[in-house]
């Protein structure tokens, strides 16, 4: 694509009253990503001379979240007109045309952006470039008039539009690409006098037309300019990035038995063959090489799993968690802050936190490293070929050595020397027919105290 100068506006002033929410609406999360940085990172692919974010309600908030941006307030909630406006001293020295984008609406693609940018670079005398699409429900949206050579004659809101125009299912997003020498005094030639009292950046399309400008259209998907603005709206969102993240799971050589039921996060990273259950969460930060399978219902985030290992059932993985090559971690198996080496094998109900495993060791069921005092965290070392039995408790800070062998039960506070055997645990006394005459006494006990309340 032609290289053409652009400058980015992105208006994030509303209050958002409809998400019922302290947290500001463009900050709402999709696939574990606040909105707002889902489009700023399309817009960052463009390169864009400056990127100014417009701002109003809660500032605060949006501003710290804001990167590489120029901030602007909207003092006013007084229309997309108006929100455009106050824009100019921030843009004051940039060259080339203004793309108008909105912090609610997330999913706007490079590749549309671009298109519109080579639709007024490529079409004669054009000033304005206005981003459409069709709905399956049109009702509420303006409707976009073309001519039969395809350019934008006007909009038609919906309340205003006669019945052969509300069949138009062509409608308008709000988006669109200004002229950069025309933008301002376009903006200041716009009325006010209207029932809401605001300035609309839609009356735009008559301003451009009357200055003797042509008004292009390019055509987008509806899921790419859906708009958020309320609990309904982000959970519509939600799902369909989630749709977009299985879809390209699966191009890239993933298998899932349900598809529908596993989450992924904006940055998940899956490699080939991998194989993965129902039920599983990705959360933020997790990477997976080829051949690993995650079976049903396990929880991920923060982690790094390596080729040809096994996860879950029914398994946490937590930050900090590095699964290493053919490693196994099983059933009830919660990591935390752990680095796990090839073929380590924890295969249920244990708890591995602050540790590091050496290559083939076993841990057995109901294994914790006890690796917290209630002030400070500590750290465990597991050597590599250790074995470690069921339902022991290492405490750190602690070593056991390759290649040692810890009993079942044990509770250890001492570092194990490698190849070893360590036993931690009280020392096992049979009395020999106790149980027995236990159980005569006791019996007798009860009987007496039943004939007493008898008695009463």
């Amino acid at each position: 694509m032609p290289k053409h100068p652009i400058s980015v506006v992105v208006l994030a002033a509303g209050k958002g009253t409809r998400m019922k929410s302290k947290l500001h609406k463009v900050l709402h999360a999709i696939g574990g990503k606040a909105m707002l940085h889902h489009l700023l990172d399309s817009v960052e692919e463009l390169s864009p001379q400056k990127t100014v974010l417009v701002v109003g309600a809660d500032r605060e908030q949006v501003e710290a979240q804001a990167r590489d941006c120029s901030i602007v307030t909207q003092t006013e909630q007084l229309g997309t007109g108006h929100a455009v406006m106050v824009t100019r001293a921030a843009l004051e020295g940039t060259k080339g045309d203004v793309l108008v984008l909105y912090g609610d609406v997330p999913f706007i693609p490079k590749s549309l952006m671009d298109e519109m940018i080579v639709a007024k670079a490529t079409s004669p005398n054009t000033g304005l470039v206005v981003l459409g699409f069709r709905p399956k429900d049109a009702a509420k949206y303006g409707r976009l008039i073309t001519a039969a050579n395809g350019s934008l004659e006007r909009i038609v809101e919906f309340k205003d539009a006669t019945e052969d125009e509300r069949q138009i299912d062509l409608c308008n997003s709000g988006m669109m690409l200004i002229d950069g020498e025309k933008i301002f005094p376009w903006l200041a030639s716009l009325s006010n006098d209207n029932a809401s009292g605001e300035y609309y950046l839609t009356d735009l399309v008559a301003t451009a037309r009357k200055d003797g400008c042509n008004v292009a259209v390019v055509e987008a998907q509806k899921e790419d300019v859906l708009g958020i603005n309320s609990r309904e709206d982000l959970a519509l969102a939600e799902a369909t990035f989630q749709d977009r993240k299985r879809c390209e799971a699966l191009a890239g050589g993933v298998t899932m038995v349900d598809p529908a039921t596993v989450y992924f996060s904006h940055d998940t990273k899956l490699g080939a063959d991998i194989a993965i259950e129902p039920g599983v969460y990705f959360g933020p930060n997790v990477t997976v090489e080829d051949g690993v399978t995650i079976k049903a219902y396990s929880h991920l985030e923060g982690t790094h799993i390596r080729s040809g290992a096994t996860v879950g059932p029914f398994a946490r993985l937590r930050p900090g968690a590095d699964i290493g090559e053919g490693a196994k971690i099983g059933n009830f198996v919660e990591v935390k802050k752990a680095k796990l080496e090839h073929g380590v094998k924890v295969s249920h109900l244990s708890y591995i936190g602050d540790a590091t495993i050496g290559a083939d060791a076993n841990i057995g069921a109901g294994t914790i490293t006890c690796n917290y005092d209630g002030f400070l965290k500590f750290e465990t070392h597991i050597g590599a070929g250790a074995f470690i039995g069921s339902n022991s408790a290492l405490v750190a800070p602690v070593t056991i050595g390759d290649g040692a062998l810890v009993g079942a039960g044990s509770v250890i506070t001492k570092d194990v020397e490698g190849d070893a055997l360590a036993v931690a645990r009280g020392l096992q006394r049979n009395r020999a027919g106790f149980a027995a005459t236990f159980r005569e006494t006791q019996a007798a006990k009860k009987a007496a105290l039943t004939e007493k309340k008898k008695g009463r």
